[in-house]
């Protein structure tokens, strides 16, 4: 899966996640990426980025879907950008509390090396209520 431009993040994301397909999941990061995932798990390198998502995509997320939205993209050089959109997590009957949705906002530094954009670094915060600590769905 090859990014050609920043715009191109969500989307990507969107499709390798719903493919289960860790390959081109991890295609979309650099060797030496990070990954900050909704529970706050850091890893580094694509190889632990993909160590972290295939055993939940092999069980609780197997029948999971995601959808997300672009908001913006915000260059802060040549061949970098910071890339920020909503997710919206579908989990099916294979996750342990039930099919059920959680928002969360990403927030990606993207990089363009050889002519490709890939994240470099990418986090992943889940929309709670300040005042009780509960998820929550954005409007």
């Amino acid at each position: 899966m090859e990014m050609n431009r920043p715009e191109e993040t969500a989307e990507a994301f969107q499709s390798a996640w719903n493919a289960h397909d860790m390959a081109a999941f991890g295609s979309l990061f650099h060797d030496t990426a990070t990954f900050v995932n909704r529970f706050g798990h850091y890893v580094h390198g694509v190889n632990e980025i993909i160590a972290l998502h295939r055993p939940i995509h092999e069980t609780i997320y197997r029948d999971s879907a995601l959808r997300n939205e672009l908001i913006d993209v915000v260059p802060i050089g040549d061949g970098a950008a910071v890339v920020h959109f909503w997710s919206r997590l579908r989990t099916g009957e294979a996750h342990p509390a039930g099919p059920h949705e959680v928002d969360t906002l990403v927030l990606a530094v993207t990089t363009r090396r050889d002519g490709v954009w890939r994240i470099q670094a990418l986090e992943n915060v889940t929309l709670t209520d300040p005042r009780t600590g509960e998820t929550i769905l954005r409007r």
